[in-house]
């Protein structure tokens, strides 16, 4: 419809204000134009019932009210919709105006936590304080970032990195995994008189092994949380040095960390960087790192009671075999994929706080993605939910996540753990010397 002709039709409205017809092929009109001054014009004409009347679906409504919104009209927004999301957001935009700063922060939060879609980082930037107006000569807005531009979730992550204690309880499937860890290193430390009456101590190792993204770092937290123990989470570089010895000193003062405040676990993920098998090595050094690793883990010297040292790796066989000797790694336990069972529990936690639509069958869900891994189903989830935002920003109004998101988001997530098995196929057929991949290849067979 062209611009005369929307303009003749709002002259028939306001000759005929009650003919609902053309009321109702006005407004329509006017939205599918997004002409915020002709819907004013309507409203002039008609009064709020344009858009009050109960013949007005919700959905238009609210399309009417963004509208105006968008278009900077407060005045008609707190007229039309005075409990809505936009109104509360209409009262922060006039109060920051006002310099009523403290009053418009709360009317922001109201609106965002009302109606997600309508955050807007630049407003609140402007909130905040970090980033100020002023007018040129010309009475011009000026943008111009304040002194002091850290809030106080910014302090807080400076001072310290934000982490939450998780236990087995967050972690989906694994139930056998859980319960030799259990065994072995909760127990242990949870009742530490009764393993001296037995003279056995608390402490030794675990290494863990299997497909990337199958919850073996989750398990390694979820294990200190469940112990309530220092937990150290040891990355590559907080231990290899370009100067001879700095790597062996770094590694033992980690350890010797460890024993001043046990209880604690000592996490090394990607272990083989640090503990490769050392007839692979070029390099002398990286040998004498595997040594002082092995010589730390139960050298002569060396007390590690209630010392918990766990080990993850995506690549056993390139992991030194003396470490699998009692007494250092006691166990070694292969993370599977998760089976059925673990993936509706993980897609039950991963939908746990977050704004679904009715209707979503999770069978579906878990019956066709065999094969994956928990940070697949995360990343299938997750592009579920962008698919959601994506379409509340778009209308204006909160999308829940439903069943044809989680349809898109399959078409494009696969998983990644066929690449790793088959490798370990070939590891587990041909090199399985002791039995040590008995229980990859019983997965294999079982998962055929």
């Amino acid at each position: 419809m062209t611009r005369d002709t929307l303009l003749g039709l709002l002259a028939a409205l306001r000759a005929t204000p009650d003919n609902a017809p053309l009321r109702a092929l006005a407004l329509d009109q006017c939205l599918a134009a997004g002409d915020a001054q002709s819907l004013l014009a309507a409203i002039d004409a008609c009064g709020p019932s344009l858009l009050t009347d109960e013949a007005v679906d919700e959905n238009t409504r609210t399309r009417a009210i963004k509208l105006l919104a968008d278009a900077g009209q407060h005045e008609a927004v707190r007229m039309l919709a005075p409990d809505s999301p936009e109104a509360a957001m209409a009262n922060a935009r006039q109060w920051l105006e006002q310099g009523r700063r403290a009053e418009a922060m709360e009317a922001y939060r109201a609106a965002i936590a009302a109606n997600p879609a309508l955050e807007d980082p630049a407003f609140a930037a402007l909130l905040s304080g970090k980033v100020v107006s002023f007018a040129d000569a010309r009475n011009r807005a000026q943008p111009s970032i304040a002194n002091d531009d850290t809030a106080a979730y910014d302090a807080v992550r400076y001072i310290e990195a934000s982490t939450t204690r998780i236990t087995f309880a967050d972690v989906g499937g694994l139930d056998e995994v859980k319960r030799e860890i259990r065994r072995r290193i909760v127990t242990p430390f949870l009742k530490p008189s009764l393993f001296q009456r037995f003279k056995r101590q608390s402490g030794g190792g675990i290494l863990m092994y299997g497909p990337p993204g199958c919850g073996k770092t989750l398990l390694a937290r979820a294990t200190a949380g469940e112990c309530g123990a220092k937990f150290y989470n040891v990355s590559i570089t907080d231990v290899l040095d370009m100067y001879i010895g700095e790597s062996e000193r770094k590694l033992h003062e980690i350890f010797e960390q460890a024993r001043r405040t046990a209880p604690a676990v000592i996490f090394f993920d990607e272990i083989e960087a640090i503990g490769g098998k050392r007839q692979h090595s070029r390099e002398a050094t990286s040998a004498k790192v595997v040594s002082q690793f092995l010589t730390e883990l139960d050298g002569f010297a060396q007390n590690n009671h209630q010392v918990l040292v766990l080990g993850a790796t995506n690549v056993p066989w390139a992991v030194d075999p003396a470490f699998r000797r009692p007494g250092r790694f006691d166990r070694v336990l292969f993370v599977p994929p998760p089976d059925a069972a673990a993936r509706q529990v993980i897609l039950d936690l991963l939908f746990d706080g977050r704004p679904l639509a009715g209707g979503i069958d999770t069978r579906e869900i878990v019956k066709r993605t065999s094969g994956f891994s928990g940070a697949d189903l995360r990343n299938l989830v997750d592009t579920a939910a962008d698919e959601a935002i994506e379409e509340s920003i778009a209308s204006g109004q909160e999308h829940a996540i439903g069943m044809p998101q989680l349809q898109r988001a399959l078409q494009q997530i696969k998983p990644t753990t066929l690449e790793w098995l088959t490798s370990a196929r070939n590891h587990a057929r041909y090199a399985n010397q002791g039995g040590q991949y008995d229980d990859v290849l019983k997965f294999l067979d079982t998962h055929r």
